[in-house]
């Protein structure tokens, strides 16, 4: 390579020239060469004329604050990821910066070392295309999901899209992700394609569920154990977080880790490091957490029953998957696409669903969420002739046990429509923009669904 000839280039927006040219020569060492704008004007300005890699910019700025920068890239430049650095110990710019779609952030006086690896980490996340071909970033829209096989998180209503869209833009990050949602709506399936998406893709994806292993050997599974340091421990074993380094680890039913972990697991995401049981040695480790839970942490955070301090850790961008009941316009797609996998799978040709069939699971209450539905199609498809499945096939539950009658299937829903609105109007308060949001509809559809439905 030629001298002064650079593999990428990064725009750094701070208004103070030492930071800048700090920063600068810190990265040149990185093959990197870096244009300095000293206002979010100047750095709008040099987005347009050049094509960047990565951006760096400064939290406070003489007109604006970095909030605006990551938003402007977000919409208009999605391709070049961004981080903020921000004041020592103002971490709520930072969780700020993180949910607007900033992949990471770093602190003053800046560590340069940090700041040499968040580059490297920000390159992985450029697309292939971006890369590689001299065109404009905003030529490369990420639309990540377009090609997205997995069951539950196929369908067209406002909250999966808006969930896809969400998720494209939190795998970007670097922090915490706390996933919320019902039994059998798909965060773990959430949490992967986050990993899947994020700079740490090459690496491991682990998944514990917290509840499914006794108390007594959790620590010995998360942080690992040496040989010969508790009855049994007949060999040196590896614990999750050192297998999952360089990757994600994500702990399924947080809720449930006994109170003693809670404090071992909080002293490993602050300090970057465990010790194995048995050992003296600590082991550094570089993992990032995405935890779910189907219950209220919030609610067990008020009760004592989990730590207030690792909740904060954990909660730093919080993500909400739809239950099945808030998206019932995709259940006749996901009916087919579960039907086309099982068919695939079982070499065969996919069976009709009757509208007898499809109007009763339109009307069904589904406390499993996706997870039941492709259990109630997967035992239908098997009872079936494999021409037709029928009502009969679904084998539902009871009327008594399911609180949505199959008859009149039109006035059923527009009863659901009102009651979720007048239930989230009165949630908010009255706030319409407010009860869009809890909805997960833009405030103009809310309006017309009101006036449609009666409810001025």
């Amino acid at each position: 390579m030629k001298k002064n000839e650079f593999s990428y280039f990064a725009l750094i927006v701070d208004d103070e020239p030492d930071i800048g040219e700090l920063i600068s020569l810190s990265l040149k060492k990185e093959n990197i060469q870096c244009d300095i704008a000293y206002s979010i004007t100047e750095a709008k300005t040099k987005l347009k004329q050049k094509n960047y890699h990565f951006c760096l910019s400064d939290f406070r700025l003489p007109d604006g604050t970095g909030l605006e920068l990551v938003e402007q890239l977000n919409s208009h430049f999605p391709a070049i990821p961004i981080a903020i650095i921000t004041a020592h110990g103002n971490m709520g710019a930072a969780i700020e910066a993180l949910k607007l779609g900033a992949f990471d952030f770093v602190s003053k006086p800046i560590d340069l070392n940090k700041l040499r690896q968040l580059s490297v980490e920000a390159l992985k996340l450029i697309p292939v295309d971006h890369k590689n071909k001299n065109k404009h970033p905003d030529q490369h829209k990420v639309t990540e999901f377009d090609s997205i096989e997995e069951t539950r998180l196929v369908g067209y209503s406002s909250v999966i899209c808006d969930l896809k869209q969400t998720m494209v833009k939190f795998s970007r990050t670097q922090a915490p992700i706390y996933i919320t949602g019902p039994s059998g709506c798909g965060k773990e399936l959430v949490a992967k394609i986050i990993h899947q998406k994020s700079a740490r893709h090459a690496g491991p994806f682990i998944a514990l569920n917290c509840g499914a292993i006794p108390s007594a050997l959790l620590e010995s599974e998360l942080f690992g154990h040496s040989k010969g340091s508790f009855t049994g421990a007949t060999k040196n074993k590896i614990g999750l977080f050192e297998a999952a380094n360089g990757g994600t680890l994500f702990l399924d039913e947080i809720a449930e880790l006994p109170l003693e972990m809670q404090v071992k697991l909080l002293r490993a995401i602050q300090e970057k490091s465990i010790r194995p049981v048995g050992e003296i040695q600590e082991v550094p480790i570089d993992v990032r957490f995405i935890s779910a839970t189907h219950q209220d942490l919030s609610q067990l955070v008020r009760q004592q029953k989990f730590r207030e301090d690792l909740y904060y850790r954990l909660n730093v961008i919080q993500l909400t998957v739809p239950s099945l009941h808030q998206r019932q316009e995709d259940i006749p797609v996901l009916c087919d696409h579960i039907l086309t996998v099982l068919s695939h799978n079982n070499l065969s040709v996919k069976p009709i669903l009757t509208q007898d069939a499809l109007n009763a699971l339109l009307c069904y209450a589904f406390p499993g969420n996706v997870r039941e539905l492709e259990n109630i199609l997967e035992r239908a498809f098997a009872l079936s002739n494999h021409q037709f499945i029928t009502l009969s096939d679904l084998a539902l539950a009871p009327a008594e046990n399911n609180p949505y009658p199959t008859d009149n299937l039109e006035g059923l829903l527009q009863t659901q429509a009102k009651n979720s609105i007048l239930d989230a109007l009165r949630q908010t308060q009255g706030n319409k923009t407010k009860a869009a949001e809890l909805l997960g509809m833009s405030f103009r559809t809310l309006r017309y669904r009101i006036k449609k439905l009666g409810l001025s």
